[in-house]
């Protein structure tokens, strides 16, 4: 995310005649990096969406943050989720629609990224962007505040503010500046200072600096420890070897495949499954969550807290490659029983 931003606003700056273009991909990103961070939550709670659906089954809803606080949460942990996953895959959809419509209109000259006219496209398209990173950013925050006491060792708090904070500086910096630039506004053109300058010169250096800053921040935020497989704990399910390489494991990273195909389920929910959701066993009786998916949850926390430093002898290290062993061993006996 740093570096992205980063580059793209150099290079903002060094092609200031495609700063609109640019711009866009860069907003286009952004839904990359909610969706990517989403589904680094969910990894956390199970290594696949089959493992999730049965884990949130048993989960009872908190209540929804301001300003929902009235709006009646679902009865059922599965359709809470469902609506959280739509929320945020949606992203993946609307944020590249509204980037082509944005170039369309800018190739037809009706974009006019500096105007505040209803005939232009920048104010509609800016406004329903606005729109959907809300409703993205609240799923977000409303999938934190329900599960932050399980992933506490996992540092969630740290992680969703860094990403709401390099997204809502980024976003209500340039629309302050644009709003300080316009007609009779104080920010004005001078004859040390072009339009050009105050519209993406100022923006873009900003950026550039406060990237720097966030880079720190991203580095405690998301440490590279607990993924070290000389840090994992010993026992059977240590892996011995990386699944793939650096460069593809970077490659991977990269392909939007995955998100479009999660956009693609979100949004099948909400035009059918929503209407079947009563059908599901979660609103008929508590289903257990399946013991190896409470055991990959637990076993996770547990790598995350050894890794970072938190168990500061062997004995506690060994407990927890016991409670392991428990665990790996009462899976065992299931998938036998069944």
């Amino acid at each position: 995310m740093i570096p992205i931003y980063s580059i793209i606003s150099f290079f903002s700056l060094v092609f200031h005649q495609k700063d609109v273009y640019l711009e866009l991909v860069r907003n286009c990103y952004e839904a990359y990096v909610i969706a990517s961070f989403f589904t680094l939550m969910c990894h956390y709670v199970a290594p696949n969406l089959h493992q999730q659906k049965n884990y949130f089954r048993n989960v009872q809803p908190k209540a929804w943050v301001f300003p929902l606080k009235r709006v009646q949460v679902p009865r059922s942990g599965l359709t809470w989720f469902n609506i959280i996953y739509a929320g945020i895959n949606q992203f993946c959809i609307t944020r590249p629609l509204f980037a082509i419509i944005a170039i369309i209109t800018e190739s037809q000259g009706r974009y006019c990224g500096s105007s505040t006219r209803p005939e232009n496209g920048v104010m509609w398209i800016t406004l329903l962007q606005g729109a959907c990173v809300l409703i993205a950013m609240y799923c977000l925050v409303q999938f934190y505040v329900q599960l932050k006491e399980d992933f506490a060792s996992h540092q969630p708090a740290l992680k969703v503010l860094c990403i709401k904070l390099v997204m809502f500086l980024v976003f209500w910096q340039t629309w302050l500046l644009g709003l300080l630039s316009r007609k009779k506004g104080p920010l004005q053109p001078t004859a040390y200072l072009s339009a050009l300058d105050i519209r993406v010169g100022i923006p873009c250096v900003l950026i550039c600096f406060e990237m720097t800053l966030f880079a720190i921040l991203h580095h405690w935020a998301f440490p590279w420890r607990p993924y070290d497989l000389n840090r994992q704990l010993r026992g059977p399910d240590r892996p011995e070897l990386y699944t793939r390489k650096p460069l593809a494991a970077f490659l991977d990273a990269l392909n939007p495949w995955d998100h479009a195909k999660a956009a693609a389920r979100g949004l099948r929910w909400l035009l059918h499954g929503v209407h079947n959701r009563m059908n599901d066993s979660s609103y008929q009786t508590h289903s257990e969550v399946e013991p190896e998916t409470k055991a990959y949850a637990h076993s996770m926390t547990q790598v995350t807290k050894v890794t970072t430093g938190t168990h500061s002898n062997s004995g506690a290290s060994k407990d927890v490659e016991r409670r392991n062993d428990e665990h790996e061993s009462r899976r065992k006996r299931v998938h036998v029983s069944r």
